[in-house]
């Protein structure tokens, strides 16, 4: 059998199947709404696992280039020691006073570096101490939040475990509706139900006002809707409107008028009957 094209289904047809997809697509949304804020709990939680990791690895290659100017500026004091002891020799074969004072001014310089390596060198032992105190801080909130993210993980996947085969289907069922439905009415749809803060994009007509923002529907429009002739929508909020009937949505009917004059004969009958038995009381009172 040939699919039929969405754009030759009637009026009635496409705000059935619109209606139809809205269910789908609400049920959905119900599944969604089970999970509450935890994804959005996951994802906060797996941004600042990865941050704390990041802030770690920054804190270890800190440590690393401490320790490496550490292992530089011990070199250099293991040079310059030398330095000073050959230096210490020659002053043993100087021949002048000018030679004296070179050699002694070189003892005096390497002194001096040796001075400022130790100094620097202690400078980053205590910017090691302080990354390390801070290495450890960062690695317990890891560990933490790691505990929770598994927490938070498993409560959602114990969800998802069961709502994701009625969500599937679900979802199934939606896409095949939108195939049914032509491709500019369903990106209105969409975009309606986008800017609709329940999530609604159509709704039916109760009591006499609209499903979505309960603004009261004229009695005309409404005759409108219920003829199924032409998509209408909200003036209000933009909603596509439906009937309750369409809907399969069962609607208490109002008392009709046969029913008020029956009401109305009783009570008149009643007032009669109460005339008639004063009127005879009088009577056998005038006897």
């Amino acid at each position: 059998m040939a699919k039929k094209d969405p754009t030759d289904l009637s009026v009635e047809e496409k705000l059935k199947t619109l209606y139809q997809l809205q269910t789908a697509l609400s049920s959905i949304d119900e599944k969604k709404a089970l999970r509450g804020e935890l994804p959005l709990e996951v994802e906060d939680l797996e941004a600042e696992i990865e941050g704390l990791s990041t802030r770690i690895d920054r804190i270890k290659a800190e440590i690393d280039e401490f320790e490496r100017a550490i292992s530089q500026k011990r070199g250099e004091i293991i040079e310059a020691n030398a330095s000073v002891e050959r230096y210490k020799q020659q002053l043993n074969d100087v021949r002048n006073n000018r030679e004296f004072d070179t050699l002694s001014k070189e003892i005096e310089f390497q002194s001096l570096e040796i001075e400022l390596c130790n100094k620097k060198i202690n400078e980053a032992k205590r910017r090691i101490d302080e990354k390390n105190v801070e290495l450890d801080g960062s690695a317990a909130v890891l560990e933490e939040k790691q505990g929770d993210l598994e927490v938070k993980k498993g409560e959602l996947d114990e969800i998802m475990d069961e709502t994701r085969a009625e969500e599937e289907k679900l979802k199934d069922k939606a896409r095949e509706l939108e195939m049914k439905i032509e491709p500019r009415l369903l990106t209105s749809f969409k975009r309606i139900r986008k800017n609709a803060r329940n999530g609604l994009g159509i709704v039916y007509v109760q009591r006499d006002a609209c499903g979505g923002c309960f603004n009261k529907i004229p009695p005309q429009r409404q005759l409108d809707i219920k003829m199924h002739k032409k998509i209408i929508v909200c003036e209000y909020c933009g909603r596509i409107l439906i009937d309750p009937e369409l809907a399969g949505v069962k609607v208490e009917k109002p008392v009709v008028a046969e029913e008020k004059k029956t009401v109305r004969r009783r009570a008149t009958a009643t007032v009669k009957k109460t005339s008639t038995s004063k009127k005879a009381t009088d009577a056998n009172d005038m006897v």
